[in-house]
């Protein structure tokens, strides 16, 4: 029997046991396991809900400054009872992204303080991750080589490592207790070091990375000695008032790495030790990297069955569940069932820097639920930008914007918003916050646009979900949202508002135009017919037959999600792509793997940098950017997710009118859907 069902099989009764008892408690919140106090060395913590280690790449020059600081704050003000500041690397091998603090260097201490009193005038705890990535290195930043255990190879990037010297293991260590006395100094109340993924620390705690055969491999004190000399030298240094944390993860696919009974072992050898406060578990590692920060293609709460593991074993540990741990709910069922003593929940805060606050007063239906894309958290970290949101453009933006928090206007106005896509739909939101008489008009019987068509693709139901969290905003707010409402410069004058925002959106190109067949200005064969856009699919306005070709130039879900749509139907799909992999785009959130993993189990083929040369009606000439080649291959009807053109006819009409308007999200430029819930959100607090 596997890991997972022995977890589920032994929980079930006692789950049922707890939760009884809890409702027989409920009183304030839904959810009291959630706000139980925990004590934690010299701290104690309000609530069980931690603001988890995450890469925010927020630094300047190296130094945390005022982004960081409100980043920060802004979930401590939210109500987070403990907040993991992002890994410090604590040499100069560990360098693992452009926005990583100085390490080695006492210049960071009046700048983290900034940081540390910020949080703590909140009444939050505060630890900062310190890190070493070992053989899976980062020479493109670091310009060092990779050290690690035995000389393996990384699996961050195509180098290699070379096996550490005796001394260099002893200089680690001399470094992680220099940079923990530095956090120290700088206010923080402790420490999390950062063993998962197979980073330093574990690389030694696991025979398959640690081919040594000295004091530091070989027996389980043997391969962990290096993470306990550092625990212990940093209890040494810090004194018994200070906290010290660990972040570990495990893989059910990837046993042969670390097996959960090994794990067991390690931790409660730590456990043992006396010195290590509380443990965080969360899931994947650098084989089975995009279960790291698991998207939807995943079920949640990843990080439970190790969280459960672990506490079996433990007597004095804390014990924290991360990954994908996404509603109040899921964090509560965790808790009371007696699975962890705390829950990370760090991109459902990144989303709603007001979570806790929210699950506190058991306003769970006002928060903003995490969609668990990754495409501007992971997303934007993998291209080496500080990180943001999708659905909260305040993230990384709150010493400009004031977080999720807004101003009333000295001035209200009557606004019209134009368009019930994402842009207009934040930008009505933001706009009635703030105190302005808000309608929102929409030509369709329902709102979200095309971002609404893409929760209808599969697994993609949270971004329904968000759309349901707009609509009873608007009902808060008094936004009066009318359906079937196309407008035109009259309408719009008619209606007489102080500001317009024209949130039109974006159309499918109808000449189906491929960006990389620039000399066709129209899909060569267009006119044969049996041509739609992957709107029309989702609209149900599309007549497909049972072999279809999806034409996909994005390289994102627009394409990769129709086409997982159609063949979850039982069509026939061949994807044609110009990229040279199936979810180009996709690869910067970790979920390429699992689109083409489904889409392939469903009998997909994939033709990859190839362009459509020419449409039969019944046929599809396929040319390979490779080598010109051309092979012929028959289809019912072709669906395209290439580039869409705006829909500006209205503001076209306004631009010689004395009608004050804004452009946003795709009637200024088709956009992701990122951009467009940006331009909602600064419009609306420019007005």
């Amino acid at each position: 029997m596997r890991f997972l069902e022995i977890y589920r099989f032994a929980h079930l009764a006692t789950i049922g046991i707890l939760i009884t008892s809890r409702q027989r408690m409920m009183t304030m919140t839904h959810y009291p396991a959630l706000f139980d106090a925990l004590q934690l060395r010299h701290r104690t913590l309000e609530n069980r809900i931690v603001f988890g280690a995450h890469t925010a790449n927020m630094s300047d020059l190296g130094l945390p400054g005022e982004r960081h600081r409100a980043y920060y704050e802004e979930r401590a003000i939210g109500g987070a009872a403990m907040i993991v500041v992002e890994p410090m690397p604590v040499h100069p091998t560990a360098v693992l992204t452009r926005g990583n603090f100085r390490h080695c260097d006492d210049e960071v201490i009046p700048h983290f303080r900034k940081i540390t009193d910020a949080v703590h005038a909140h009444d939050s705890t505060i630890v900062q991750q310190l890190y070493h990535v070992g053989q899976h290195g980062d020479s493109d930043l670091s310009f060092m080589p990779h050290w690690g255990p035995s000389g393996l190879a990384s699996y961050h990037d195509s180098d290699g490592s070379h096996s550490m010297r005796e001394s260099e293991i002893f200089e680690v260590i001399e470094c992680f207790t220099l940079a923990a006395k530095r956090c120290q100094a700088a206010g923080f109340d402790g420490v999390d070091l950062f063993a998962a993924y197979n980073a330093l620390l574990d690389q030694f705690w696991t025979p398959w990375s640690n081919k040594r055969d000295d004091q530091w491999g070989g027996s389980l004190e043997n391969r962990c000695r290096l993470s306990m000399s550092i625990v212990n030298s940093i209890r040494k240094a810090c004194g018994e008032d200070f906290i010290i944390g660990m972040s570990i993860s495990f893989s059910e696919e990837t046993p042969y790495i670390m097996s959960l009974e090994q794990l067991q072992e390690v931790i409660a050898l730590h456990d043992a030790g006396g010195n290590v406060d509380y443990v965080s578990c969360g899931a994947g590692n650098y084989v089975d990297y995009d279960r790291l920060m698991a998207t939807f293609v995943y079920g949640e709460k990843q990080g439970v069955p190790l969280a459960a593991a672990l506490k079996s074993v433990v007597k004095q540990i804390q014990i924290t569940a991360e990954c994908h741990i996404r509603t109040p709910e899921n964090a509560s069922y965790t808790i009371t069932s007696g699975d962890a003593d705390l829950v990370s929940i760090v991109r459902g805060q990144i989303a709603d820097p007001h979570w806790v606050n929210k699950a506190r007063a058991s306003r769970e239906d006002d928060i903003r639920g995490c969609i668990s894309c990754n495409q501007m958290c992971w997303g934007r970290r993998s291209r080496d930008y500080w990180i943001s949101c999708l659905i909260n453009p305040s993230a990384g933006r709150e010493f400009e914007w004031g977080g999720d928090r807004f101003t009333k206007s000295d001035t209200p106005k009557k606004v019209l918003v134009i368009g019930g896509g994402p842009a207009g739909m934040e930008a009505a939101r933001v706009a009635a916050e703030r105190g302005h008489r808000v309608t929102l008009v929409e030509a369709l019987g329902d709102l979200g646009g095309q971002f609404r068509l893409a929760g209808l693709a599969p697994r993609r139901g949270q971004v329904i979900e968000l759309i349901g969290w707009y609509l009873r905003q608007f009902e808060k707010l008094g936004v009066e949202v009318q359906y079937f409402t196309p407008m035109d410069e009259t309408d719009i004058l008619e209606f007489g508002a102080d500001e317009v925002v024209l949130a039109t959106g974006s159309l499918p190109d109808e000449f189906a135009q491929q960006r990389w067949l620039p000399e066709a200005e129209q899909l060569p064969g267009l006119e044969n017919g049996k041509v739609y856009a992957c709107e029309e699919v989702f609209r149900d306005q599309a007549k497909l037959g049972k072999s279809v070709i999806v034409l996909d130039e994005g390289g994102n879900w627009r394409g990769a999600g129709t086409a997982w749509h159609l063949a979850d139907k039982g069509h026939d799909v061949t994807i044609i792509t110009p990229d040279p992999m199936i979810g180009r785009e996709l690869a910067r959130t970790t979920s390429d793997s699992q689109i083409r993993s489904s889409l392939k189990k469903l009998g997909a083929n994939f033709k990859l940098e190839s362009v459509i040369s020419h449409w039969h009606g019944d046929r599809a000439e396929v040319r390979s950017l490779l080598d010109g080649s051309v092979e012929t291959i028959e289809a019912s009807a072709i669906v395209t997710a290439t580039t869409n053109r705006v829909n500006n006819d209205v503001e076209l009409a306004l631009a010689e009118s004395d009608i004050k308007f804004h452009v946003v999200g795709d009637a200024a430029a088709p956009r992701q859907a990122p951009y467009a819930f940006h331009d909602g959100r600064k419009v609306g607090l420019r007005i």
